[in-house]
């Protein structure tokens, strides 16, 4: 498993599946283990509306990335906007994957021989998460499983504006790798057929639809970025929201201008919400609940 610190973690909400969803996942992938769990309080209640004492959170890792489930409620669902993308150096490795994730779900590209691959699918498994399977023996890959963002509908052609921005905000950024659209397709003509990306050490793709489509980013797929201090919680708060959506600010959550969810918290949350004196923690959780941007100072004084 990975040693260093993963700053931006990919956060799933589930409804009440974020356990069982953990398990499957964790039985799927070889390389993978289930961190902690918080769980939800009587504080706040009234705002997350889930039963105390009911699992929150899952923190779990799969082949070396860390990533989050919540139970959340049945307010969101996952769509391909957002898809794990997993990099198989065998072709017994990719058909194995699709059989287990595919069993229950929905094939959205069948597992095939492509122009770009010896082996490829797509597929929403039977939770809905979108997974991109491709066989890729020749080469090296630092990064087995890697988050794509499928620009779409209203957003279609915005990937390649979206990847320098995000390259521009993030201090340890890089652009990999841009292939376009090429005349052939009139419809995508120069718009972003595959991109490769660095985010703080970790990989991310990103590609404009093909042809046309409408699944627009939800909360469903959010990505956790953890702040060291006040400052660095105000500096990525003010870039994300910068044109994004108001209405969705709550909680340290945020729509940037693309519509890609996001949570900017503080280093601890785990120590804050999981405090071993219920009346602390409880004063924590209530501070959360009621705050759009983190103020640090704020919930220091409610959990002392």
């Amino acid at each position: 498993m990975r040693k260093r610190k993963q700053k931006i973690i990919p956060n799933l909400w589930f409804s009440h599946q974020a356990e069982e969803a953990v398990k499957f996942y964790t039985s799927v992938f070889t390389n993978s283990e289930i961190h902690r769990s918080t769980k939800y309080m009587e504080a706040g209640q009234e705002i997350h509306q889930m039963e105390p004492g009911s699992v929150m959170t899952v923190e779990f890792e799969m082949e070396g990335l860390k990533i989050v489930a919540l139970n959340g409620g049945p307010h969101f669902k996952f769509n391909p906007s957002v898809s794990l993308f997993v990099l198989c150096k065998t072709a017994e490795e990719t058909e194995s994957l699709w059989q287990k994730l595919s069993e229950g779900g929905k094939i959205l590209i069948p597992l095939d021989s492509y122009d770009w691959s010896p082996k490829y699918a797509w597929v929403q498994d039977k939770y809905g998460l979108s997974w991109q399977l491709m066989l890729e023996e020749e080469e090296d890959f630092n990064q087995k499983i890697v988050p794509l963002l499928f620009f779409t509908g209203k957003i279609h052609g915005k990937a390649e504006e979206a990847i320098r921005f995000y390259n521009s905000m993030f201090k340890d950024a890089e652009i990999q790798g841009i292939l376009n659209y090429g005349p052939e397709n009139s419809y995508a003509n120069g718009s972003i057929m595959h991109a490769q990306f660095l985010l703080e050490g970790e990989t991310y793709m990103a590609m404009d639809s093909g042809m046309e489509n409408d699944f627009p980013f939800n909360e469903a797929v959010s990505f956790i970025i953890t702040c060291k201090d006040q400052e660095e919680i105000d500096y990525y708060w003010d870039k994300l929201t910068a044109g994004g959506d108001p209405n969705a600010q709550q909680c340290g959550w945020l729509k940037d201008k693309y519509g890609v969810s996001w949570q900017v918290i503080p280093q601890g949350m785990e120590e804050i919400l999981g405090n071993p004196e219920r009346e602390k923690a409880n004063r924590g959780m209530e501070a959360v609940m009621h705050m759009k941007k983190f103020d640090l100072e704020v919930l220091r004084e409610a959990t002392r």
